[in-house]
């Protein structure tokens, strides 16, 4: 054994290191992580001569509405009865009531595939914009921020779930059946049957939590049924499956030795309810998705066998140290699996990070990847410490020559595995802030736009602030719009009007004509030849001797 043991570790050494960045450098493309607003009819600022009867909100990937999500805003701040209708990536929003002329506002939430909802404001006018009466949706992201205690019930249903499925698979594979260890195997049923039930409450917990959550509401809107229908059969499918798994994996498991057949029913029953959890998430926006959440799958499943057995582990060592070499030999097959469990988890993991994020740089300017790299830390220093148990400590309590030698080398052992197990705790409430956070870094104002390209700049000239949009930010057609503003939020003007330029590498439009729509309100219409940073130039003659210059940037997709 101790010939094979290095082998099988250089083995699992180079899977690590020649695999899983081969894997990686062949699937480098970058994964969506929520849905974005990529266009509405009409766009963000429009000035419309005729009401229209329906606003058309278009998303990159398939959304679902939520009840209450959409709410209209007439130019006095009353509401307007609105009709919405989600299929597919289109928002549609009917407008049976006629709107009357001024400034419009369309307050609109929906849920991309990846469970997180995002919310953003559409604002127009029929005729001339007046001054905005109603507030923009509560918070400035278009990504709302998760409640602390759904990410605390996630946190605690993952940890619960994975100690309790893999004590079942530590109980039913690596643990001896006889008379002398019946006692820790009933230490064993108590702690995954508590497990199991804590994880039970908290999975079926997250359920209200996450619909109040995915509606922007308060606990008041658990009263009324269409709170309960706004979440996807899916999430009730997925609670269902870990609780009933694991409910149904601790009974096969039973206090006494069992039959081979029962204790394959108990590990397959503990599979599902470890693997349900792939099936929501961020795993399901990545592309493409079987892979993603086959990986996702595997990632769990390692890592409540690694966990479970730790659990397993500081639960059945020292009753188990007295007993010839028991002790050892349950070591010694739980770590030779962990090697290849380790292997599971850097390559799942990593593959999962990559199809996430889609870039490196995202580590390290992103809040997900930060905790990725938190994650990761902990899972570092945890595999050092395995290490030390598996080629140091192991060794030691293999050499033992009697029970009060096995017994003083066997504590070592027992603390250094309580470190590993608390360790990968650590890791999993990293984890559960991970399922509620979103994989981009900025955030974009929910009422900044209506159009996920579109964008909008402000400078200030003078004592005159000028806010600049260019719309959709695409190569061809683009709509320039300026308004320009006084300290006081009031519409301002110049001395002379605005002078608009617009300039790229190698192309320059020259000064844009521009037309004067209301007080301080310009807009034009301009063709973008090429994609890549436009500079918008704009002047303005403040006073008789000032004339500032400010310059803008906007990204223009191909």
């Amino acid at each position: 054994m101790t010939g094979r043991g290095p082998r099988r570790v250089g083995a699992t050494a180079l899977l690590i290191l020649v695999f899983v960045p081969a894997m990686l450098l062949g699937l480098a493309q970058p994964a969506h992580a929520h849905a974005h607003l990529t266009r509405s009819d009409p766009a963000e600022g429009a000035v419309l001569q005729t009401a229209p009867d329906r606003i058309l909100f278009t998303f990159d990937e398939a959304v679902r509405g939520v009840p209450g999500g959409v709410q209209v805003f007439d130019a006095q701040g009353a509401l307007v009865e609105a009709r919405p209708a989600v299929k597919g990536t289109e928002l549609e929003v009917g407008l049976p009531g006629r709107l009357g002329n001024g400034t419009t506002v369309i307050t609109w939430r929906v849920v991309s595939e990846d469970g997180h909802p995002i919310s953003g404001a559409l604002t127009f006018s029929v005729g001339a914009p007046t001054p905005v009466t109603t507030p923009a949706p509560d918070g400035s992201d278009s990504v709302p921020a998760a409640p602390w205690t759904l990410t605390l019930a996630r946190g605690v249903g993952y940890a619960g779930l994975l100690i309790a499925a893999g004590l079942v698979v530590f109980a039913a594979v690596f643990l001896p059946t006889g008379p002398g260890v019946d006692r820790p195997r009933r230490r064993l049923v108590v702690t995954a049957r508590t497990a199991a039930a804590v994880a039970a409450v908290a999975w079926l917990a997250a359920l209200p939590i996450t619909a109040v959550y995915l509606l922007g509401g308060g606990p008041a809107l658990l009263t009324e049924g269409s709170t309960w229908t706004s979440l996807p059969p899916v999430e009730y499918a997925v609670a269902a499956a870990v609780a009933g798994g694991l409910a149904l994996a601790v009974v096969l498991l039973g206090p006494g030795p069992a039959a081979r057949r029962r204790r394959v029913a108990a590990v397959t029953a503990a599979a599902v309810a470890v693997a349900a959890p792939a099936l929501v998430g961020h795993t399901r926006a990545a592309s493409p998705a079987l892979l993603a959440v086959g990986a996702d799958v595997l990632h769990l499943l390692a890592g409540g066998v690694w966990l479970g057995g730790l659990a397993g582990l500081a639960l059945t060592l020292p009753a188990l140290s007295g007993r010839d070499a028991t002790a050892a030999g349950v070591l010694a097959r739980f770590s030779t699996a962990a090697a290849g469990v380790l292997a599971a988890l850097v390559a799942t993991g990593s593959l999962l990070v990559w199809r996430i994020l889609g870039s490196w740089t995202a580590l390290v300017d992103t809040t997900y990847g930060r905790l990725v790299l938190a994650k990761i830390a902990i899972v570092l220093v945890t595999v050092a410490i395995a290490a030390w148990n598996r080629w140091s400590l192991l060794p030691r309590l293999q050499r033992a020559a009697n029970r009060n030698s096995r017994e003083a080398r066997s504590r070592p052992v027992v603390r250094a595995t309580a470190v590993e197990g608390a360790l990968l705790v650590a890791a999993l409430i990293v984890t559960g802030f991970l399922v509620d956070t979103s994989p981009e870094g900025g955030s974009r104002p929910a009422s900044v736009s209506a159009e996920a390209a579109s964008d909008t700049h402000t400078t200030t000239l003078g004592d005159i602030t000028v806010r600049a949009s260019l719309t959709p930010l695409t190569r061809g057609p683009n709509t320039v719009t300026l308004r320009l503003s006084s300290a006081a939020g009031e519409p301002a003007e110049g001395v002379a009007p605005p002078v608009v330029r617009l300039s790229t590498d190698g192309t320059t439009l020259g000064d844009i004509p521009l037309t004067q729509v209301s007080a301080g309100l310009y807009t034009a219409q301009v063709v973008l030849p090429v994609s890549g940073t436009w500079r918008m130039q704009v002047s303005l003659r403040v006073t008789q001797f000032a004339n500032p210059v400010g310059e803008l940037e906007f990204l223009v997709r191909g």
